[in-house]
C-alpha cells in the first residue's frame, strides 16, 4: 500500500456535515489537525459515537476552560532544553512536536499550540546531558512522534546514543504503528536502522500506542512484524478512554489482539487531568474495574498490563479499589519512594491521585529543574488548577 496522503483542513473531510464541520473549526484554529486517509478509512461515518472518529476528530469539549495543560508538570523535570530526566536512570528527549496523529486526548496537547516551545529539533543538548550522566541506562524518545521525523534525522539521535556505552535500551514512543504502518514496513533504511542498532545486548523498542482493536488491521500487523523482524520489542500503552475503550470487552479485545501479534500489553493508564480532555475521562474506580473485569476475559499474556497514573511524584500502580479506599503502590518514583504502598479514601468522583484525601502526605511538590522552559500550566489564557476536592467530575460511566 502507498504512504497515505495527510489531511490538515477539516473542511476536505466531506463524511461529516458542512454545518458540523464549521463547529470544529474554531477547535482546528486553536489545536492542530492531522490524520491520513489510511486512518479515515477505519472509521465507521454511519456511527456517531464511532471510537476511531472519536480519537482524531476535534470534538467540542477540547474548548473547556477546565484542567491544566501540563498535569503531571513536565515543565519541572527538564534538565536542559528537550530533555527531562525526572527518573534516576531514565532520560525523555522531546525530539519532535509533530505527530502522525493528534489524538484528542493527548496529554501533550499544549505541544500543539503554537505558543509552547519544548520540542527542541538540536537535540544535541539533550544527548550531551545523557552523555555526561552515566546513572541513565535507557532513553525514551517522544513527542510529539519520533517516526514521523526523517529516517535520516533518526538515524542521527541513535547513532549518536548508541555511542554512549551506558545507554542500554532506547525506546520510541509511537502511535505509527497503527496510524501510518506503512511508514514503517516500507522504509527499508529505517528497518535497516533497526537491525543495526538493536541487538540482542542493546534492544530498541517502539512503545506503540494502540488504544482500540480495530486499529489491529492487517497493515498494522504487517508493521508489528516488520519490526520483529528488525530486532525491535514492540509494547503497548494506552489511557482508559470514555467512550473509545472503557467497555470492558473492548479492552480484552485489545488485550488479545495485542497478545496475538506479539506485542506485549505494557500499561494501561489513567487519563490525565488535562485541559479540554474531559470528554475522555473516567473516574478511578470506574477504570479500575473496567480494567479487572476486561483482565478476567483474557490470558494470562494480557493480564501483564498494569493500570498506573503518571503522576507528578511518579507512576502509580492501581493495585484494587474497594469499599471506598484505593490501594496504590509507586511503581517508579521521582524522589525514590519506588514500592511505597498506601492506601487512601477513594471517592466515587475521584479521578486522579489529587483527589484522594490525604494524598499530599505521601509526596512534595517539584522545583523546576531549569528555567529555559515555559512554565505552560501558568499562560494567561487558562484557569488556574481547582483545589483537587473541588474538583466536579463529569457523569461517566465503565460501560
Amino acid at each position: 500500500m502507498a504512504q497515505p496522503k495527510y489531511v490538515m483542513n477539516i473542511d476536505k473531510i466531506e463524511a461529516i456535515p458542512e454545518d458540523e464541520r464549521a463547529k470544529l473549526k474554531q477547535i482546528t484554529e486553536k489545536f492542530v489537525f492531522r490524520v491520513n486517509e489510511y486512518y479515515l478509512s477505519l472509521i465507521d461515518w454511519n456511527d456517531p459515537n464511532d471510537p476511531i472518529k472519536n480519537l482524531v476528530i476535534p470534538n467540542e469539549g477540547e474548548l473547556s476552560e477546565y484542567g491544566r495543560w501540563d498535569a503531571s508538570d513536565e515543565d519541572t523535570n527538564y534538565v536542559v532544553p528537550g530533555c527531562q530526566h525526572k527518573y534516576e536512570t531514565t532520560a525523555l528527549l522531546i525530539c519532535s512536536e509533530v505527530c502522525g496523529a493528534y489524538c484528542r486526548y493527548c496529554f501533550r496537547k499544549r505541544l500543539f499550540r503554537n505558543d509552547v516551545k519544548e520540542a527542541m529539533s538540536d537535540v544535541d543538548p539533550g544527548i550531551e546531558y545523557i552523555r555526561n550522566h552515566p546513572e541513565i541506562n535507557n532513553v525514551l524518545l517522544t513527542g510529539g512522534d519520533p517516526l514521523i521525523l526523517a529516517t535520516k534525522k533518526l538515524r542521527y539521535i541513535i547513532e549518536e546514543l548508541r555511542s554512549i556505552p551506558h545507554v542500554k535500551i532506547i525506546r520510541i514512543g509511537s502511535k505509527l504503528p497503527v496510524f501510518n504502518p506503512m511508514r514503517i514496513y516500507e522504509d527499508e533504511e529505517l528497518l535497516d536502522l533497526f537491525r543495526e542498532y538493536s541487538t540482542v545486548d542493546n534492544r530498541i523498542y517502539v512503545m506503540a500506542h494502540v488504544n482500540h482493536p480495530r486499529e489491529i488491521t492487517a497493515e498494522a500487523k504487517r508493521g508489528f512484524q516488520a519490526l520483529h523482524d528488525a530486532n525491535v520489542t514492540v509494547v503497548n500503552q494506552t489511557p482508559v478512554l470514555k467512550g473509545i475503550n472503557s467497555d470492558p470487552d473492548v479492552l480484552a479485545e485489545l488485550l488479545d489482539k495485542l497478545s496475538w501479534a506479539g506485542v506485549t500489553p505494557y500499561y494501561f493508564f489513567i487519563n490525565r487531568p488535562v485541559a479540554g480532555n474531559n470528554d475522555f475521562v473516567l473516574s478511578l474506580k470506574e477504570a479500575y474495574e473496567a480494567v479487572e473485569e476486561a483482565k478476567a476475559k483474557t490470558s494470562g499474556l494480557g493480564k501483564r498490563v498494569r493500570l498506573s497514573m503518571s503522576h507528578t511524584s511518579g507512576k502509580i500502580e492501581i493495585l484494587a479499589i474497594e469499599d471506598g479506599k484505593a490501594y496504590l503502590k509507586y511503581h517508579q518514583s521521582r524522589d525514590g519512594k519506588y514500592g511505597k504502598f498506601m492506601v487512601l479514601d477513594c471517592p466515587d468522583e475521584a479521578g486522579w491521585f489529587d483527589d484522594l484525601p490525604g494524598n499530599e502526605e505521601h509526596w512534595d511538590p517539584p522545583k523546576k529543574k531549569t528555567e529555559n522552559v515555559v512554565s505552560v500550566n501558568e499562560m494567561p489564557d487558562m484557569p488556574q488548577k481547582k483545589k483537587p476536592r473541588d474538583r466536579k467530575m463529569p457523569a461517566s460511566s465503565s460501560k
